[in-house]
């Protein structure tokens, strides 16, 4: 199994001290420079994290486009784009733009979405669920329509009026082909990933999990993959599909990393979220060496096919550029991964 490598950034953006992304534009734009670094150093994608009503990326189709211009082989992707929020139409227009511009090179996260920090944010947006649903049914039911029009269905009735009057229906244009098979759900749960595998969706497995079975949280994780696939298998497609998992890895190679991160890896966090009892990853922290050791024996970084680095952006990309570049040289190796340029060689 090839692995990939990228990293997914919060574009989080205060003006408080040691901050180096102080405003909104510092984000966006730090957000392509450092996706440009990531090429340079040989990874495989550059992910963003959307969040609304808060100082954090939000509107990633801009973004996307932006980063895949100064780009030419990257993946650009989100992780993940919460479907409450969202115009399936709108969005299949704007993700079909973006693929387009970008060469055949989207990754689109998407799902029911994290807590956010506004009450019903998305009914601020006009979007509420019909009575008797929930807000995960009404994120399914735009996931479906936004997977049906991405993948040219007819979904609108023409007018006759201005269609010569022939009768008939239109899809949205334009159209990217391949991009319905590069659509992922952020899957926070062992059912909502079996869940997206009879969609025929990837699985981007959540930065935490909305369940706690008493094991470590990569093992769970694991089962949540091996569900997956089984789940993929019994469905019949006939494409292999892609698994991602997120990481926090920090590399300790100098004073500055050690008075910002400490010296050893934490541990799985255990706590409640909206109610329900949930196991957050540990921060993997520490010299390279002890990271990739770390890293190697990680069940679920094992069983995907791709590992998204979750980055400090705060810090500034010249920072960032260096810690992937460490990571990249001396903790992926002992994953299976080897540098862009070695691979099609």
């Amino acid at each position: 199994m090839e692995k990939r490598i990228g990293f997914l950034s919060f574009g989080h953006w205060q003006p408080i001290p040691g901050s180096q992304v102080r405003t909104g534009r510092d984000a966006l734009v730090q957000s392509v420079e450092l996706a440009v670094a990531a090429e340079e150093v040989g990874l495989d994608g550059a992910y963003v994290r959307v969040h609304h009503f808060a100082r954090q990326l939000a509107s990633p189709f801009p973004l996307l486009a932006a980063m895949a211009a100064r780009t030419r082989r990257i993946e650009v992707g989100t992780g993940v784009i919460d479907m409450r929020y969202e115009n399936p139409l709108y969005m299949a227009e704007e993700a079909a733009a973006t693929d387009l511009l970008g060469d055949g090179r989207l990754q689109l996260g998407v799902s029911r979405g994290s807590p956010e920090t506004a009450l019903r944010g998305s009914e601020a947006f006009g979007y509420v669920p019909p009575e008797g649903s929930t807000d995960a049914d009404l994120a399914r039911q735009k996931t479906a329509l936004f997977m049906a029009a991405i993948r040219g269905e007819r979904l609108v009735d023409a007018d006759p009026r201005m269609t010569g009057g022939m009768p008939g229906r239109l899809a949205v244009q334009p159209q990217s082909p391949g991009l319905a098979e590069r659509i992922w759900w952020g899957a926070g749960t062992r059912t909502t990933g079996e869940w997206a595998a009879r969609q025929g969706l990837n699985l981007m497995s959540s930065t935490l999990l909305s369940e706690d079975t008493g094991v470590p949280f990569d093992e769970l994780q694991a089962d949540q993959i091996a569900r997956y696939r089984a789940a993929w298998a019994e469905a019949g497609w006939e494409r292999t599909p892609r698994v991602s998992v997120s990481r926090s890895v920090l590399p300790v190679t100098s004073d500055l990393d050690r008075q910002y991160f400490g010296e050893r890896s934490g541990e799985d966090q255990v706590g409640l979220l909206e109610g329900v009892r949930a196991r957050f990853g540990k921060s993997y922290v520490g010299e390279p060496d002890q990271l990739a050791e770390e890293l190697a024996g990680d069940a679920a970084v094992g069983e995907a096919d791709t590992l998204l680095l979750t980055v400090p952006n705060m810090l500034g990309v010249e920072y960032n550029a260096r810690l992937l570049e460490t990571i990249a040289r001396h903790v992926a190796p002992a994953i299976g991964w080897t540098p862009w340029e070695q691979r099609v060689r």
